[in-house]
């Protein structure tokens, strides 16, 4: 990787894909493109949230996955369990947010589930007398527990098999002792497709990007690989010529550049130094997108007091990320405007930019 980098350096160049993309403007305003799109987002594996989100038995995280209230828990047995969020009476959500319980019980008229989703107690059960409380568990969603990642497939057959192979190819991007830092979100007035595009191209990075990221990376300088269905896009950092004068032995990319990993179709993976951001794109309507993050950092085998100096160096370090998302943000929704104006019947999309390619190859591959 850093041969591959410093060599790009040297020539002024930059990894290019074979061709150019097309994409019609049409695929992000049509509301049966989008509802195709989210239905995708239903019928395989995606991720839900880091296994951190439920390090302890109890640990829940409830959400909306592509339009479903879901609820994650980890169950006594240690396993990660995934429900649709709705209690079997009434269909009220029993939690919002994260949190810790032995018992989920309903707001509404206390119905109580265990952490396997069992129904245990109805108040006042002599008022249901022909109900099944063995069968009317809450109902289960197809999940499965990778490499630290919780994945749901929502209109998968039970046994959750139709696409489970592919994540295996995706490779543990969560160092050991990185734990859940915060958990944030945040709407974008924009397509999700929009949203995720500008996270996989530095060719924005000089004209977007001049106060922020732009003085510490290269422009127009990245490396982009591929692995199944999914791409690694890599930005070194201009720390990384040090490197020329030391033997290669002694090289590392640590805090040296960022990896930003697509995994199709929705989430976004962006390592930094000591720490990892898990983006969860998901698609409110066609101009307008949830980010779920999760930040992780390298906190968890460290004493007290270098825990609390990691998490101040991580979080101190995150506020300019955050500097950066904010002028992604502005481009993306000034993009959607631009959509609206009619002046584009396509996007193109460039050699520079075969990572956004390969996800309009995907999702043209699966909704035909």
């Amino acid at each position: 990787m850093v041969l591959r980098i410093l060599d790009h350096i040297d020539n002024k160049a930059t990894d290019m894909g074979e061709e150019t993309w097309v994409e019609p403007v049409v695929n992000y305003q049509s509301p049966d493109r989008l509802a195709a799109e989210i239905n995708l987002l239903k019928s395989r594996f995606v991720v839900f949230c880091p296994s951190q989100s439920l390090a302890n038995t109890g640990d829940y995280l409830a959400r909306n996955a592509a339009g479903t209230p879901l609820i994650a828990v980890r169950g006594e047995d240690g396993t990660a369990k995934v429900f649709r969020n709705a209690c079997r009476h009434r269909g009220v959500q029993l939690a919002e947010g994260q949190g810790c319980k032995r018992v989920l019980v309903c707001p509404y008229h206390g119905w109580a589930y265990g952490l396997d989703g069992r129904l245990k107690n109805i108040p006042h059960r002599a008022g249901f007398p022909d109900f099944d409380a063995e069968a009317n568990g809450l109902v289960a969603v197809p999940s499965r527990e990778v490499n630290g990642l919780i994945y749901v497939c929502q209109d998968g057959a039970d046994d959750g098999a139709n696409d489970a192979a592919s994540l295996y190819v995706i490779p543990n991007l969560i160092p050991d002792g990185y734990e859940l830092m915060t958990t944030e979100e945040v709407e974008v007035d924009a397509n999700w497709k929009l949203y995720l595009e500008s996270a996989l191209e530095g060719y924005h990075i000089r004209s977007t990007h001049t106060q922020t990221f732009y003085p510490a990376q290269y422009d127009n300088l990245t490396v982009v690989e591929a692995f199944g269905g999914n791409s690694r896009v890599t930005y070194p950092y201009q720390t990384i010529e040090r490197l020329r004068d030391r033997p290669q032995s002694e090289w590392s990319t640590n805090g040296r550049l960022t990896q930003v990993y697509h995994l199709f179709p929705n989430v976004v993976v962006s390592t930094f130094p000591n720490c990892l951001q898990i983006g969860v794109l998901e698609p409110l309507g066609l101009e307008k997108t949830r980010r779920h993050t999760y930040l992780l950092g390298d906190i968890g085998y460290k004493d007290g007091t270098k825990a609390e100096a990691m998490k101040k160096s991580i979080l101190e370090g995150q506020e300019f990320a955050k500097a950066g998302n904010v002028e992604d943000v502005e481009v993306v929704v000034s993009a959607q405007q631009g959509l609206n104006s009619g002046a584009n019947t396509h996007l193109t999309f460039g050699l520079f930019e075969s990572a956004i390619g390969r996800l309009h190859v995907g999702l043209h591959r699966e909704l035909g």
